[in-house]
C-alpha cells in the first residue's frame, strides 16, 4: 500500500467492526488520519484506535454518536476539525440492515433503516460539504447491489440502498466541482453475525456468485480508496460483487 492519502483525514462511520474497520484500516495505510465513528462497539472501537495509534501516533480518534440525533453531524465534524483542522473524506458506511416482510412493516423500521442508511448520510454529507470543498475532497457511500436489484424481504432496506445511491448521483451534482461524490455496492462480504441467512440460502448467494466466493472487507477497502483518489470520477455507484449484479 502507498501513501495516496498522505496528511489527508477520512471520517469512517460504523468504523468499529466489520467492513468499517478495513476501510479504517485502508485508510490509514494510505496515510490519513482517521476519525472513527461508533455507535455501541466501544470495546472494538478503542481497540481500532490504539492499533492505529500505535503505528502513528495520534493519527486516530474515536468518537460515538448516535447518527439519527441530529447533532450527530457537528459532533463528528467538530471533533475530526478539533483535532486535525480539516476533513478530506466522508465515508457514509454504518448501516442497520434486517427484514421487513410486506405486512409486518412498523414505522419503527422504516424510521431506523431509512435513518441510517439514507437520512444520516444526506445530513452528513451537508454538514461535511464546506470542509471538504475547501481541501477539495469527497465522499463515498457504501450502498449495496440491492439497491438495483431489491433482496426479497427487504423491502425498506432496499429502498433505503436505492435511495443512497440516487444521494450519491445527486450530491454528484450539487456539489461538483468542488467536492466528489460516489459510492461502493458490496456483493455477498460479510455474512450478518445474527443468522439471517441460512446455509442454504448462503451457499446459493455464493452459487450465483460470478467469481464463486465471497468477497472481504479489504475488497470494499481497496475500493473505497480507489474511489477517494480518483480525481475524475464523481457520480459513479461502483459494484464491488464477483460479478454477482450480472447474474441472470
Amino acid at each position: 500500500m502507498g501513501e495516496s492519502m498522505h496528511g489527508k483525514v477520512a471520517l469512517v462511520t460504523g468504523a468499529a467492526r466489520r467492513i468499517g474497520a478495513a476501510i479504517a484500516r485502508r485508510l490509514h495505510g494510505a496515510g490519513a488520519s482517521v476519525l472513527l465513528h461508533y455507535r455501541g462497539a466501544e470495546q472494538d472501537a478503542a481497540a481500532l484506535e490504539a492499533e492505529l495509534n500505535a503505528i502513528r501516533p495520534a493519527s486516530a480518534l474515536k468518537v460515538k454518536a448516535d447518527l439519527l440525533a441530529p447533532i450527530a453531524p457537528q459532533a463528528l465534524l467538530g471533533a475530526a476539525l478539533e483535532r486535525w483542522q480539516r476533513l478530506d473524506l466522508l465515508v457514509n458506511n454504518a448501516s442497520a440492515f434486517y427484514a421487513t416482510p410486506v405486512g409486518r412493516i412498523e414505522a419503527a423500521h422504516w424510521e431506523e433503516l431509512i435513518g441510517s442508511n439514507l437520512r444520516a448520510p444526506l445530513f452528513l454529507a451537508q454538514a461535511a460539504a464546506p470542509y471538504l470543498a475547501t481541501a477539495a475532497g469527497s465522499i463515498v457511500n457504501i450502498a449495496d447491489i440491492h439497491a438495483e436489484r431489491p433482496l426479497k424481504g427487504y423491502l425498506v432496506y432496499s429502498v433505503a440502498k436505492a435511495g443512497l445511491a440516487a444521494l450519491t448521483r445527486s450530491l454528484a451534482l450539487e456539489l461538483a466541482p468542488a467536492v466528489r461524490v460516489n459510492a461502493v455496492a458490496p456483493g455477498a462480504i460479510a455474512w450478518p453475525e445474527d443468522g439471517q441467512f441460512e446455509d442454504g440460502e448462503r451457499r446459493r448467494v455464493v452459487a450465483t456468485t460470478p467469481l464463486g466466493r465471497m468477497g472481504s472487507g479489504e475488497d470494499i477497502a481497496q475500493a473505497v480508496e480507489f474511489l477517494a483518489c480518483a480525481p475524475f470520477v464523481t457520480g459513479h455507484v461502483l459494484a464491488v460483487d464477483g460479478g454477482r449484479s450480472v447474474f441472470v
